[in-house]
């Protein structure tokens, strides 16, 4: 068999991480991934850092690799805080880097197959409210724009008419997995969270909502999913929802989080994280000592607290949110995870690596 290269844009993310660990396990492909920053783990992949803004740099870094086959599209530029960018611009600078891309491989590339494009639950509109129909639906109708996704798939689906390569595009709703400064990263927040608790003292109490009934997406099996999408016909230029297969209460998971870390579980009480987590740098870093914790600093695992009010919808009315994943079950792609014992194992698993506390 004639061997295969994948080149995952977003390498250190959340996603593209967990892509980059599964397709090392596959003995015929060759790896390359992009990333600003350097791998903080033992890797064979090829790491590469560029700025997929700029055209002529894409072309200069990456006109060299003739031979790539896949592509993971995991990028993500997006703005926090002050500097915080609009929606039209936030637009914008990600087609932008989807469309160099594409631009850079088309041209180098002959043996250029097939690109996974991921997306998520906003391309249902759950970052403005409950989403229109539940659970959500491949087939369901675009929400107020701007929002990046529409556009990027757009991009995607004119550029490749004609062509021989195809495209895939996955809609996971939160992903949960390791990555070090992502802004979305809901393992890391929660157990962070329950660190932070436990050593000033308190039981832990799920800050957010009750009712919110929602679903989520491990890592390791959206990893196998764009592995599936970039190698199966029957997912060749099609769009598919992709979850664990079950839903799930926050407030019924945190006891069983407070169980692991060994600490008291407490009533829900409704706090918002973004105003009481910045600050505690200082803490961590007496956590991280008395631990002998690998040395991350908390802004660098956590760079903005806004994500865990969303994902524990914090003042909120509770409403669902599921996807349906009826379509790409039906077109080949079965496996799940319990949901639960995913969270508890990706904590676990990070307590074992230091990254946080027994």
């Amino acid at each position: 068999m004639s061997r295969s290269k994948v080149l995952i844009a977003g390498g250190l993310g959340v996603v593209g991480r967990a892509a980059l660990e599964y397709f090392e396990g596959l003995d015929d492909w060759d790896i390359v991934a992009l990333s600003r920053r350097r791998p903080d783990f033992k890797t064979r992949a090829r790491f590469v850092s560029v700025d997929l803004r700029n055209a002529d740099e894409c072309e200069r870094v990456l006109g060299g690799q003739s031979d790539v086959t896949h592509v993971v599209f995991a990028a993500l530029s997006e703005q926090t805080g002050a500097e915080k960018r609009t929606e039209t611009d936030n637009a914008r600078v990600n087609v932008q880097m989807l469309s160099t891309l594409v631009d850079c491989v088309e041209k180098n590339s002959t043996v250029f197959r097939h690109i996974t494009l991921m997306q998520g639950g906003k391309a249902y509109g759950v970052h403005l409210g409950p989403p229109p129909t539940i659970p959500s639906r491949e087939t369901d109708g675009r929400t107020m724009t701007p929002n990046f996704y529409f556009d990027q798939e757009d991009l995607i689906i004119e550029r490749q008419r004609g062509k021989r390569w195809t495209w895939t595009v996955l809609r996971p709703p939160s992903v949960c997995g390791f990555a070090i400064g992502s802004p979305m990263n809901m393992l890391l927040l929660t157990g962070i969270f329950a660190s932070v608790c436990r050593e000033l003292g308190l039981p832990l109490r799920f800050p957010g909502v009750i009712g919110h009934l929602k679903d989520t997406c491990d890592s390791g099996l959206l990893a196998k999913a764009i592995v599936w999408c970039g190698t199966t016909p029957a997912a060749q230029n099609q769009i598919f929802n992709i979850s664990n297969g079950d839903c799930f209460l926050w407030e019924a998971l945190f006891p069983k989080v407070a169980e692991l870390f060994k600490m008291p579980a407490g009533a829900p009480h409704a706090l918002s994280m973004a105003r009481t987590m910045p600050g505690k740098g200082e803490l961590w870093d007496r956590i991280v000592k008395r631990y002998d914790l690998k040395p991350y600093a908390l802004r660098d695992l956590i760079p903005t607290w806004d994500y865990a009010d969303f994902t524990y919808r914090y003042q909120q009315a509770p409403f669902h949110s599921l996807l349906s994943t009826i379509k790409i079950r039906k077109a080949g792609f079965h496996d799940c995870i319990d949901s639960e014992r995913m969270l508890l194992d990706h904590l676990r698993r990070l307590q074992e690596q230091r990254v946080l506390p027994f």
